[in-house]
């Protein structure tokens, strides 16, 4: 089997190329020429991944290196991430998030029809919840540019679907972390924060909003079900949780706590880091996951954290010898 991932230097991808890899795939990761994004997170296996050159906002470079890979799996990862982002740079952000999704689909109706197509959708399309928890057919509010890009980037894949006969898959992904998540992302600011105060570096943590509350989970579970999608006879839309919600307060808790240290001294709130709309209750149910793809996460919250705050420690400790 051969798969195509866009966005393969980021932590989906990361994670995405290392399982197809133990599956005997030949992956081929899509970047840009002019990326200056690190491929630390493939370290290990980079070897073993062919990298190609286009650009989501250029369609006939995705054709082109449809027609030369003729993949059979196309995995697209590639977005503007960072919710806080899209609020400073609204535009590209939805030529990335939305009309790259397209480009990507009318490239596969365009070369081959065949190809399996799956679309990272996202949990921020439901912004302010209609419902608790939310389903594949809870009524989208999205809450920042990021969040509208998506659901533009989640319908289209939908229509393409109806309209071309595509095996067009969206996953909508609640929050997912892990030791590779970037540093702008405030769950591995915490863990990151929390190994540099434990390690006498600094004495404050920064944070925003420690009220908002998210449905975490770890990324590798959640590449696991991707692939998942692919594999099934019918294409579909399929919402990836874990099903229970916490507030960043209980992860700045469970952080410090596992290093034995009392959260309130070092975290300190910054207006900076507030959200000019908040996402208020994401909370996910996967019941249609785990009854048509067999999907189950390995991971749970505690261990999740456990995890990110032994990687940040280790990694410090590995940039002292």
């Amino acid at each position: 089997m051969r798969a195509l991932i866009t966005g393969i230097t980021g932590q989906d991808g990361s994670y995405l190329a290392e399982l197809l890899l133990s599956k005997n795939y030949e992956v081929y990761g899509m970047v840009r020429r002019s990326s200056t994004e690190s491929s630390d997170r493939l370290e290990g296996f980079k070897h073993k991944i062919r990298f190609v050159q286009a650009d989501l906002l250029d369609q006939l470079s995705i054709i082109s290196i449809i027609e030369d890979i003729k993949p059979d799996e196309v995995y697209n990862l590639a977005a503007q991430s960072f919710v806080p982002t899209s609020w400073s740079q609204p535009v590209l952000t939805g030529e990335f998030n939305a009309l790259g999704v397209t480009k990507m689909l009318e490239a596969i109706r365009l070369v081959n029809k065949n190809i399996r197509f799956y679309q990272a959708s996202s949990s921020e399309m439901f912004g302010k919840v209609q419902e608790v928890p939310q389903t594949e057919k809870t009524f989208l509010y999205p809450r920042s540019p990021y969040g509208v890009a998506k659901v533009y980037g989640h319908w289209i894949t939908i229509n393409y679907r109806e309209s071309f006969d595509i095996h067009a898959n969206s996953g909508i992904l609640f929050n997912h972390e892990s030791p590779r998540r970037g540093l702008e992302f405030v769950t591995r600011k915490i863990t990151d924060g929390v190994a540099r105060i434990k390690a006498g570096l600094t004495d404050t943590l920064p944070l925003g909003n420690l009220d908002a509350k998210r449905d975490w989970g770890y990324a590798g579970d959640y590449v696991r079900a991707m692939w998942l999608m692919l594999q099934q006879e019918k294409p579909g839309d399929f919402v990836i949780a874990t099903g229970e919600t916490h507030s960043v307060r209980e992860f700045v808790e469970a952080a410090f706590g596992y290093v034995g240290l009392d959260w309130e001294k070092y975290v300190k709130k910054d207006p900076r880091f507030m959200r000019p709309a908040e996402v208020d209750m994401l909370v996910g149910d996967a019941g249609k996951a785990k009854k048509v793809l067999g999907w189950e996460p390995e991971y749970d919250f505690n261990g999740l954290v456990e995890m990110m705050v032994k990687a940040d420690l280790k990694r410090l400790e590995d940039a002292k010898k």
